[in-house]
This record gives structure tokens, sequence and C-alpha cells, in this order.
């Protein structure tokens, strides 16, 4: 049994917003699903960092997340910045079980351990061009990872945090996030939200120790990324 990572599928089967209008997006989720099912057996793990249906509410999000859900393995849904369909857990716990997708499950003040790793994370945020950080913000994503981490207390396994926004990107960093980080052991940290041109400041690589790897399904080839 394997676990994979994997960002921002960004699945409209029941809106208006196609992807194919962005350069390298075309076609991509048949190429995303001929990838997922080459790579992901029914008894693997697979993360999705966030941004996962277009749709508004869970009903409109049900045709992404039928999809989804008949993809090989279990997938734990982490929260991203346009997935408006988000409800509470208690309300997409209960949606799921009656729309029938079993391999499910929300990363969400909590943790998921699988193939001898724990997987902690968050949204988390971060600071936009030309804008002011918003540390109201900034303090409630750093109180769900640290959630989180307390989730995964007693539990072995390497710590291994996923977000959707990056901690780091660019010249920036949000300090909160992570020494969040550094305080839990992490040594590896994997986020996406960041796409096309913006990918050349992407951080990839050791920054404090920690290794950071953009998942965003557009700079990973479409393709589930392999966790070793």
């Amino acid at each position: 049994m394997s676990l994979f990572v994997i960002g921002d599928l960004h699945l409209s089967f029941s809106t208006e917003k196609p992807m194919d209008v962005f350069q390298g997006w075309h076609d991509y989720v048949p190429r995303l699903e001929q990838n997922w099912r080459a790579a992901v057996a029914p008894g693997d793990t697979v993360v999705v960092a966030g941004d996962i249906s277009w749709g508004m509410n869970l009903q409109e999000s049900l045709a992404d997340l039928r999809w989804l859900d008949a993809l090989p393995g279990t997938k734990w849904l982490l929260k991203g910045n346009h997935d408006y369909w988000w409800a509470t857990a208690a309300k997409m716990e209960t949606f799921f079980a009656q729309n029938g997708l079993t391999t499910l499950r929300l990363l969400h003040n909590n943790c998921a351990a699988a193939e001898g790793k724990v997987i902690c994370g968050s949204r988390g945020w971060m600071m936009e061009t030309g804008q002011a950080a918003n540390a109201k913000l900034i303090a409630r994503e750093t109180g769900r990872l640290t959630a989180s981490f307390a989730a995964a207390a007693g539990l072995e396994g390497e710590r291994i945090a996923v977000l959707h926004y990056p901690p780091v990107y660019g010249e920036q960093m949000i300090p909160e996030f992570v020494d969040v980080l550094l305080k839990n052991g992490v040594k590896r940290c994997y986020y996406g939200h960041v796409h096309g041109p913006a990918h050349r400041y992407a951080v990839n690589g050791l920054y404090m120790g920690i290794d950071f790897r953009l998942v965003s399904c557009d700079f990973i080839g479409f393709a589930p990324l392999l966790v070793p």
C-alpha cells in the first residue's frame, strides 16, 4: 500500500468553470483519471490538498465528488480557498453517507494515519501580492494546524504536513505556520494553490530543514505524487 498527494483538481462537472481555458489544462480530467488509475491501487491513500470542486454547495459538488469517489484509493480531503461547497464536518459526513461516497474522508482539525505515516494539515493562508496579511485568518489556521498535530498525539509514524496555501512562497514566509511545523518535527510539507507562471516562485526543496513540495496537479503533471 502507498501514500500519494495531489492538489487543486478544480473539478466542474456541474458548473461553468472549465479549467481547459488555461494553458496546459486541455483535457486534464481524462488525463488525471488515466494517471490516477495507473498509479493508485484500491488499498492506497491519496491526500487531496484543496480546491477540489468549483461547486458552490454540496449538491452542486456531488458530480465532482462522485467522480473522485469512484477512483481507486481512500481520499483525505483538505479545504482549499475555492472550496465554497465545504460545510461543517458533520454535514459533509452525513452528505457523503447519504450519497454513497464511501472512499472520502475529511482532513480538518484531525489527522490521518496511513502507510506508517501521520498526515496533519489545514488550509493555511498567505499574503497575496499587494495585500496585507490577515492576522485573524492566520491565527485561525494556525490553530487548526496545531489541532491537527494535537490529534496525532500517541500515534506512531513520521509527521507529514499538507496545506493548501504554501507556508513559504518566493521571498514570503508565514512564521506562524513554519513554527508549528518545526515544533512538531516535520521534515516534509506538501502544498498546492500555485499555478501557471507562479510556479517559478514556488519553493521546492529545503527551507529551515523542511522539504517543501508543490503538488498542484498542473505542476506535477496531473498525476498523484508518491510520498516515499
